[in-house]
């Protein structure tokens, strides 16, 4: 491949390349799409063997081809979902092209679009979407040194407990991977320790109805992009077991020994926030206030779905949270893990186009528009709203920029005549 030339090239091909490719292949513009690696590589290697989607089968899809192997109900295994892209990008022939790693990205010297640089040759390109997800880089805090006797690694690197050297874990962050690793590795017999920061927590199920279709429901998916910040608080769901609702209450009973907020370490003593019970008490405020707002909107509608009263009642909360554990010393605690369930950076060094990115490195964008024209994003966090980094989401988004796509070429084939006013 050398000095190719398309209207688009499309860096990824996890859910968010998928998507846009479909859109663009329905248009017939020309497109290549870029994978550094397979198609949704981070499905099959970066998360653990057991992981499942967060959401059922009918709802966590594109909507032009179901999982046939499936119940509407099922939480469908990571490696089917895989597959599953793998197919959609055969159903529409989509022109992928895999262990290509793109190395930069820059503006044409002289020239209108932009000079992508691969390992397989050079490609100029008038259009380039990132879609690069929005699990980019591996984040781990700077708490404990990494040439630390304790054994550390990322959520991203974990697959199954057998992989970790004998002996007691701390999970540190709350969010969905770390609750279901947590219970994982608990399962598998040792004790595991789980540090609960902030965190949201939907009901997994409430009146006969799935979380995912409240939040549509009640327009929650919808939702704009909040303030800076807000976008990053942790949510606590589960697709694990046939789908469970998160309870740090029934964590703490089956033996998860709960902290506070990770705060410090030093002299192989880790030490934890007094917050533990605060952030509890925060994750059932929202756990509490998606009840009420779905008891409000089966009134108002006057649908049939059964009454759950008993949801509404919370057991006791953990002695843990009571009596909270500031310090622990890990070899005392047999500690021999830690694993950082702490989410991702972005990492768009690739990407040297001006006003593309802000200072910090983040994406400066309108809906995926990027401030730097012929630039664009799709498949982050909040792109153009809540549900903008999962599967159904993101192909609406790519729908969206495509069409904008489509507008840009629609002006650059104008061939009237330009008319002179005297």
């Amino acid at each position: 491949m050398s000095n190719e030339s398309f209207d688009v090239v499309v860096v990824g091909a996890g859910q968010a390349g998928v998507a846009i490719s479909e859109h663009l292949t329905k248009a017939g513009v020309s497109h290549v799409v870029l994978e550094r690696a397979r198609i949704a590589e981070r499905w099959r290697t970066e998360r653990w063997d057991s992981l499942v989607a967060n959401g059922p089968a009918w709802h966590d899809r594109f909507p032009n081809l179901e999982f046939s192997d499936y119940d509407p109900d099922a939480f469908v295994p990571k490696d089917a979902i895989a597959d599953y892209m793998v197919a959609y990008a055969e159903k529409f022939d989509m022109p992928i092209r895999e262990g290509v790693t793109v190395n930069s990205v820059t503006k044409n010297d002289g020239g209108a679009g932009f000079r992508v640089d691969t390992s397989d040759g050079v490609i100029s390109a008038r259009y380039v979407v990132s879609a690069t997800g929005p699990f980019q880089k591996p984040s781990i805090p700077p708490v404990v040194p990494a040439g630390s006797a304790i054994h550390q690694l990322h959520s991203s690197d974990y697959h199954n407990p057998e992989q970790l050297p004998e002996g007691n874990v701390l999970v540190v962050g709350a969010g969905s991977s770390g609750v279901q690793i947590a219970a994982e590795l608990q399962k598998s017999g040792r004790q595991v320790y789980l540090s609960v920061g902030e965190h949201d927590r939907p009901p997994r199920r409430y009146r006969g109805r799935d979380n995912v279709w409240w939040l549509g429901v009640l327009g929650k998916w919808d939702m704009a992009t909040p303030t800076a910040g807000a976008e990053h608080v942790t949510i606590a769901v589960s697709g694990m077991d046939g789908g469970q609702t998160v309870d740090f209450r029934n964590l703490a009973a089956s033996g998860i020994h709960l902290v506070g907020l990770t705060q410090s370490f030093k002299d192989g003593v880790m030490s934890f926030a007094p917050d533990l019970e605060k952030n509890i008490a925060r994750g059932d405020a929202n756990f509490l206030s998606v009840l009420s707002e779905a008891d409000e909107f089966i009134a108002r509608n006057g649908l049939d779905l059964p009454e759950e009263p008993e949801a509404h009642i919370l057991g006791p909360m953990p002695d843990a949270a009571i009596n909270p554990t500031l310090e622990l010393n890990l070899a005392d605690a047999n500690i021999t893990t830690i694993l950082w369930a702490t989410g991702y950076a972005l990492d768009y060094s690739w990407l040297q186009v001006d006003g593309a990115l802000d200072d910090n490195g983040k994406p400066v964008h309108a809906r995926g528009v990027s401030a730097a024209q012929g630039i664009y994003f799709v498949g982050q966090a909040w792109l153009s709203r809540r549900g903008s980094a999962f599967i159904w989401g993101v192909w609406h988004d790519a729908k969206f920029l495509a069409d904008q796509i489509q507008i840009q070429r629609s002006y650059l084939t104008y061939e009237g005549n330009a008319r002179i006013v005297k």
